[in-house]
């Protein structure tokens, strides 16, 4: 599984808005490289990237091959209710990586 890192505040108050930033560990392999040998090095991406608050999708972005390696997205929302948000990054070959934060609001 991909390493991840997360940013977002612990707590908020109701109506805030708040910025959230993720960043995946992953190549991010177009599949347009050779290496040293001259074989193409297989495409290897991360295609979809979600965040849910509360169940509710928020925040959702498709990747393409022109996306750097280890990709880091930053967004915002209004925190309405405390709640888990879950983040997923899905690659090309359907597996995914899940994590999950809570957010307080007060």
């Amino acid at each position: 599984m991909p390493a991840t890192r997360i940013a977002l505040p612990a707590t908020a108050t109701k109506g805030e808005v708040i910025e959230i930033k993720t960043l995946i560990n992953h190549v991010m392999e177009t599949g347009f490289r050779r290496d040293n040998g001259g074989n193409v090095i297989p495409r290897n991406i991360i295609t979809r990237f979600t965040c849910t608050y509360v169940g509710e999708e928020i925040f959702a972005m498709d990747l393409f091959t022109g996306v750097a390696a280890n990709p880091f997205v930053a967004f915002t929302t209004i925190a309405t209710e405390t709640g888990d948000m879950v983040f997923t990054w899905t690659d090309q070959n359907g597996a995914v990586t899940r994590e999950q934060r809570r957010l307080t609001v007060t």
